[in-house]
């Protein structure tokens, strides 16, 4: 099974239900959208926590090794990525990346039931080109993989905040299955056909011989537009971790199942139906579950009976299935805009406060990663923890 996040579902299952807490609304916890002097407000993303500026790059990728069956006859595969890392300090300088193109936001907000006027899309705390930090080791690599019908932008709080920590982020837009934009301007929206976590899988892997093209000193930019200054040589390619929402979450699992470059892998909420090894994964994995628990998901369950390395499970109360990621943050602010009832704000969110599942999503992916990718101890994955009363460790 496939998990879409649709707000007519949400909401029949929210009025269903009978939720009813305190969510919606400016002044209760969480930034309030950007009023404009022109145009739509700015919807807004919370800054990263680490000491470090971030910089961001968008690479046009091309597969030639699949045609692409939809673009026809000598066409392959295209996908778009975008590159997070430190920058140096001279990156105010650089212009801030939109958290997504102008027409992919008008594309995902009606195709979400929103007016596709209703709000632009926040500013994220990426610098477009700016140069890479300069330290004494390489950076960590972590690659994201989104979820059906979403987006390489949809955890962009959790990209940034690895990336202002010292850690190069790597996210891909699955195209077909995907919102987003190419460098000539076309527009890439879901397609009605079959993309399996598999899919995603094999995108993946694509990219990962991308990323080692940079650290070789090439460029694997399909129109070779200028990298970074010094991106590639900051790449530590022994150190490579993956982490995916929903779709994505089963597509890390199945990477790390045929791909030993990834050392260690981390699920937002994934289902896992496709995900249990032929042999059991010896590396590294966390849960960080919502609506797909192992009770009742048989799928969850099984896949954790194959986990023969380091593995935990944490829960956060009151999280929905996309709390996780940016729509725990964004959501509200077009609840503001709209005057959508608590009700049908809390199908999109659960009862899980935007502001604590923010902090969620900035400590615990960084504690995991902190963990197997510098093999620095954190006490925040020994246990619960009294800054999260919410989090629950699941034996």
């Amino acid at each position: 099974m496939t998990t879409t996040l649709n707000r007519r579902h949400l909401l029949a299952a929210a009025l269903v239900t009978g939720v009813a807490v305190p969510l919606g609304g400016a002044g209760r916890g969480w930034a309030a959208p950007v009023k404009a002097a022109s145009g739509p407000p700015r919807l807004t993303l919370p800054p990263p926590t680490g000491p470090h500026p971030v910089g961001t790059v968008a690479l046009h990728l091309v597969d030639r090794s699949r045609p692409d069956p939809v673009a026809g006859p000598g066409r392959y595969r295209e996908l778009m990525a975008s590159v997070w890392y430190p920058a140096t300090r001279d990156a105010r300088h650089y212009p801030r990346t939109p958290w997504m193109p102008a027409a992919p936001t008008r594309a995902l907000l009606a195709a979400s039931d929103f007016d596709a006027d209703i709000a632009a899309a926040p500013l994220t705390a990426g610098h477009e080109g700016a140069p890479a930090l300069r330290t004494p080791g390489q950076l960590p690599v972590i690659v994201f993989s989104h979820g059906n019908n979403g987006h390489r932008s949809e955890t962009t709080i959790v990209v940034q905040e690895l990336a202002s920590q010292g850690y190069a982020v790597v996210t891909v837009d699955h195209t077909y299955d995907a919102y987003g934009e190419f460098p000539d301007g076309r527009l890439t929206v879901p397609a009605d056909m079959p993309f399996a976590p598999w899919d995603s899988a094999h995108d993946v892997r694509f990219v990962l011989d991308r990323i080692e093209d940079l650290a070789a000193g090439r460029n694997p930019d399909a129109e070779c537009r200028a990298l970074p200054a010094g991106l590639g040589t900051a790449l530590d390619l022994r150190r490579i971790g993956m982490f995916g929402w929903s779709k994505g979450a089963t597509a890390t699992a199945l990477v790390m199942n045929t791909d030993r470059r990834v050392r260690a892998g981390l699920s937002f909420d994934g289902p896992m139906e496709s995900a249990p090894p032929a042999t059991d994964l010896d590396r590294p994995f966390m849960l960080l579950t919502a609506e797909y628990t192992r009770t009742p998901e048989s799928s969850v369950a099984e896949f954790w009976s194959h986990l023969r390395g380091w593995r935990l499970n944490v829960h956060a109360e009151g999280a929905a299935h996309g709390s996780y990621c940016d729509l725990q943050w964004l959501i509200p602010q077009l609840a503001t805009i709209t005057g959508m009832p608590d009700e049908a704000l809390a199908g999109w969110i659960g009862t899980l406060d935007p502001t604590r599942a923010v902090r969620i999503q900035q400590a615990y992916p960084l504690a995991f990663f902190d963990l197997h990718l510098r093999h620095q101890p954190q006490r925040l994955l020994s246990g619960p923890n009294p800054a999260f009363p919410e989090v629950r460790f699941i034996a």
